[in-house]
């Protein structure tokens, strides 16, 4: 296998790329904080992780020659100019990681009724860990960096400071997000299912502390009570689609044009419907085909619930990179195309998306790895000097 060739398609296949590394890693890790009961579903974990991680790591291999460079006028990198200070706190990340992850395990060990290192923790964790490897990062990775640092505080933004909010302002220690579940889940499911036909009542558990609906199956009446937990609330996979998706408009946008904004808005929305959508199936199987137990909600819970979900990321993925793409740094130069051509100097396979030109020796190469090299590496002739005009200022 030429490996070289595969970094260099992966890396002009960029954005399809994502969609399906970030669907497989968000498959693993639902079905890791999630873990399915029963037929063994759960060793997909394994393989959908690894491949997921490995799509990103040949996304992130490095190759010969830099290759084009995506521009640094972002909203990431504005916001996070002014938010440092114009960068003169991000020598301090570090020790701001450290104190955050002291001050988790502190909270653990001498004030939390539960110490173990639970789902919030580790969000907490991972802030802590992306805020002391931020500073060390290549700024030829900046934008991927910026990403993360923004992915993490958005996930700890939806799941850890709502959470402790709420205990403070509750004084009570042992709140959890079953909040979520009573408030912005079991209701809205309740409603669509009575509308639908599948005639249910919202019930409250104080031994499980959380919501939940109670229905006569169709076929044998039998009386069912479903409990949305944390762990069933979807919660975690929302918070997950809604922190990456943010931290990717605000990476690869350059301005919060309206376009952005209600897409931005829509999505999240869109997010939240799918999971109340997630639930009504579950409780919709148990409502129909059910009939001694509840085998067969117990196995849409664990595999249907998820896959609708998952199908639903991935299919806004596409339409998000298809209606609202990155923000160009360059004008497009019309040019001949050559299928599967790469760029004879970064080894990039050449898109429509990046400018790129044919020397009079008949290679290819992206304009601006020509400008950077000085002279074609086939046949040493120099590069036109208008196309040092047809990059725009701000690339």
């Amino acid at each position: 296998m030429n490996v070289p060739k595969v970094v260099g398609w992966a890396k002009g296949h960029r954005n399809a790329l994502v969609v399906v590394a970030l669907v497989l890693v968000f498959a693993g890790g639902d079905l890791l904080l999630n873990r399915p009961k029963g037929l063994g579903v759960q060793w997909f974990t394994i393989p959908l992780l690894a491949t997921g991680f490995a799509l990103l790591a040949l996304l992130f291999w490095p190759t010969g020659k830099p290759g084009p460079r995506p521009t640094s006028d972002t909203l990431a990198h504005r916001f996070l100019w002014r938010a440092t200070l114009r960068g003169r706190v991000v020598p301090f990340f570090p020790l701001l990681g450290i104190a955050v992850v002291l001050t988790d395990l502190g909270f653990n060990a001498f004030l939390s009724a539960t110490p173990g290192l639970l789902t919030h923790d580790q969000v907490v964790l991972l802030l802590g860990g992306v805020l002391m490897a931020y500073p060390y990062v290549p700024e030829r990775y900046g934008r991927e960096r910026d990403f993360v640092l923004l992915f993490v505080i958005a996930l700890a933004s939806i799941l850890v400071i709502p959470l402790a909010l709420l205990r403070l302002v509750t004084e009570d220690p042992g709140a959890s997000v079953d909040a979520y579940s009573a408030f912005a889940l079991a209701p809205q499911t309740s409603a669509i299912l009575n509308a639908i036909g599948v005639q249910n009542t919202l019930i409250y558990s104080s031994s499980f502390g959380a919501p939940g609906l109670g229905f006569y199956t169709a076929s044998t009446r039998q009386y069912v009570e479903v409990y949305i937990t944390s762990a069933c609330s979807g919660i975690y996979s929302f918070a997950i689609f809604a922190s990456a998706f943010a931290a990717y408009v605000l990476t690869e946008q350059r301005r919060l044009t309206p376009r952005v904004a209600v897409f931005s808005a829509l999505g999240v929305f869109l997010a939240y419907l799918a999971n109340v959508f997630r639930m009504v199936v579950i409780v919709w199987v148990g409502y129909r085909f059910d009939t001694q137990g509840i085998q067969n909600m117990l196995f849409a819970h664990s595999n249907v619930g998820w896959l609708i979900f998952l199908a639903w990321v991935a299919a806004f993925w596409l339409l998000l990179f298809r209606f609202l793409p990155p923000s160009a740094p360059v004008k497009e130069i019309v040019t001949p195309r050559h299928r599967g051509a790469f760029c004879g100097v970064c080894g990039i396979v050449l898109t429509p998306a990046i400018p790129a030109t044919r020397c009079t020796c008949g290679k290819f190469y992206h304009v601006e790895c020509l400008l950077a090299e000085g002279r074609c590496p086939n046949c040493q002739a120099p590069p036109s000097p208008s196309l040092a005009g047809s990059l725009s200022p701000a690339a």
